[in-house]
């Protein structure tokens, strides 16, 4: 099978997002990034900031389609394409239907929270004024690696902690 232009670009475009998800790894947030690009340029590129931020909106998407916005000078992106490496929320869908981002690429599925596919079809809904194109899957084993290994080491780290606390309080050393 050849690979078209465009999935060339996709791909490349979501490995911006996948540097910006492992940025989110490392500052220990959830590993989620996010590209803004309009005409073949990048307009914004960020990152989950949930905790840095104390902030329940400050995830990836949320946070590029404000810099567009900025960037642009205009609150409509109707020219512009969002890479995202997981499947957006609720409140991100939402954001991407009010700012009429033509089109969504996604890494991996969120059984848990998916809003345009998994629990949730807001970015198909017929009732709202605006369905962009949505592209699923491009790098998505990436994209759920990092998630995967983000919340293991999450895990681990709990683990040693209520270990240590075990021990503290039976009498032992932490």
């Amino acid at each position: 099978m050849e690979i078209s232009r465009d999935d060339i670009s996709h791909q490349k475009w979501m490995e911006v997002a996948l540097q910006e998800a492992r940025l989110a790894f490392d500052e220990g947030e959830v590993p989620v990034g996010a590209v803004l690009v309009r005409n073949g340029e990048l307009v914004a590129r960020n990152h989950n900031r949930r905790e840095k931020n104390n902030s329940a909106i400050a995830h990836a998407e949320i946070l590029v389609i404000e810099e567009g916005n900025r960037q642009l000078g205009t609150w409509r992106l109707s020219e512009c394409t969002l890479y995202v490496t997981l499947e957006p929320c609720v409140m991100c869908a939402g954001a991407v239907v009010n700012s009429r981002v033509s089109t969504v690429v996604y890494g991996c599925k969120d059984p848990k929270a998916g809003a345009v596919e998994s629990l949730y079809q807001i970015l198909g809904d017929q009732r709202l004024n605006h369905r962009p194109e949505v592209i699923a899957g491009v790098c998505a084993e990436e994209a759920s690696a990092v998630l995967k290994t983000f919340f293991v080491e999450l895990r681990n780290s709990r683990k040693s902690f209520f270990a240590k606390l075990d021990r503290h309080f039976s009498g032992g050393r932490g």
